[in-house]
């Protein structure tokens, strides 16, 4: 009901998606209450936002020398935490698959699902759309594009032509392939556009993300994998476009705030007024531009696309080497270059599941952790 006081999970809160979900909630005072609060092991933090929002529930990873001011809040898992009756909006802003059961389970909840962690929709978006039909849940994106694409659709009752997912092109966009073989984890987490966690900064970067978000809009949207398509535009303006068969577009236009689209996903149907929310100063901008991506530069984004069109357990095998190939990055382990060319071996390797169980799912992701270890130790190349 428009107005009433809608009450939050926020799953990942220490993180950067999570940080800037509690700011719209204190910029939108009276609009929203915290009831769980889900964090890995930044308990500093996490014992902050549990003085100031007071959760009825909250979730932490626990080792023994774990400190935690909890208010007298429950501990209860993350899935439990995402089913519970007194939670109505389920944000899931966890990284890599760890959000993938608490997903579901907001999805067999019937529960409204604003989505910023993309691994459970790229592993699992098949089984997890069924669920949300079967039990009346809600997926509301939170991704600058996805919410882009969402609020172009607003109103729209034909299919559409073609989804344009569009990219900053990242930090090494103009980059040679020598340059790019030299890029340190410092120089690939500066981000040109926008502030997010390292994982998704990395995978922005390589241009890998774009790839996932293709998977993710397939079945956000029920669009064909054929019908989405990215392109580069650098100044971050237009967040996504979709073309419809009389050749007209819809284009959505913002500042490059993620507090936006995770406003947007949190009071829809409203547009409420955020004076902390940046705005665009149209005298400012002096062209919008777009170019195609370059795969040669860039292969993340071609394996990537080469997964969402063989679908299957493609890209549960792509997410899991992905994810193991840029933390050996971080680690300053392989080279920028190398995460392609892991993640490259790995697909190469992968005998692909049509229509997966969970099960299936979760031991491709476990045979493609071990594979993209098992070709780091034999190729020094990376």
């Amino acid at each position: 009901m428009a107005g009433s006081v809608k009450n939050l999970a926020i799953l990942g809160s220490t993180g950067c998606i999570g940080r800037q979900t509690l700011q719209v909630v204190r910029n939108l005072a009276g609009r929203f209450r915290v009831v769980g609060l889900a964090a890995g092991q930044n308990l500093e933090l996490l014992s902050a936002q549990i003085v100031e929002f007071k959760p009825e529930f909250i979730y932490y990873q626990k080792n023994e020398n774990s400190k935690l001011v909890t208010q007298n809040s429950k501990l209860l898992s993350m899935e439990e935490i995402a089913a519970h009756p007194d939670v109505d909006i389920v944000v899931v802003a966890t990284s890599g698959k760890a959000g993938l059961a608490a997903t579901l389970a907001a999805v067999r909840a019937g529960k409204k699902i604003a989505i910023a962690n993309k691994e459970p929709l790229v592993m699992a978006g098949e089984i997890i759309t069924r669920e949300a039909q079967k039990n009346g849940a809600q997926l509301l994106p939170t991704d600058s594009e996805h919410s882009a694409v969402w609020q172009c659709l607003n109103g729209e009752t034909m299919p559409v032509k073609m989804i344009l997912l569009t990219a900053s092109g990242g930090p090494f966009r103009n980059f040679s392939a020598e340059q790019l073989d030299k890029v340190t984890p410092q120089q690939a987490l500066q981000h040109p556009s926008w502030q997010m966690g390292k994982k998704i900064t990395i995978d922005c970067a390589t241009l890998m993300n774009k790839g996932l978000e293709i998977i993710e809009a397939h079945w956000l949207f029920n669009v064909p994998v054929s019908q989405i398509e990215v392109i580069v535009h650098p100044q971050s303006v237009i967040h996504s476009m979709v073309e419809f068969v009389d050749g007209s577009f819809k284009a959505q236009m913002a500042f490059p705030d993620m507090r936006l689209p995770i406003q947007y996903a949190l009071t829809y149907p409203e547009r409420l007024p955020n004076p902390e929310l940046p705005q665009l100063d149209w005298t400012k901008i002096k062209a919008l531009t777009f170019e195609s991506p370059d795969f040669k530069k860039f292969p993340c984004l071609e394996l990537a696309m080469s997964a969402a069109k063989t679908g299957g357990t493609a890209p549960t095998a792509l997410c899991a080497a992905d994810e193991i190939a840029v933390d050996l990055f971080l680690k300053e382990e392989i080279k920028f270059t190398g995460i392609a060319r892991l993640v490259a071996g790995v697909m190469a390797a992968h005998q692909n599941i049509l229509h997966p169980t969970l099960d299936a799912i979760m031991e491709v992701d476990k045979w493609a952790t071990a594979k993209t270890l098992e070709i780091y130790r034999q190729d020094k190349k990376c």
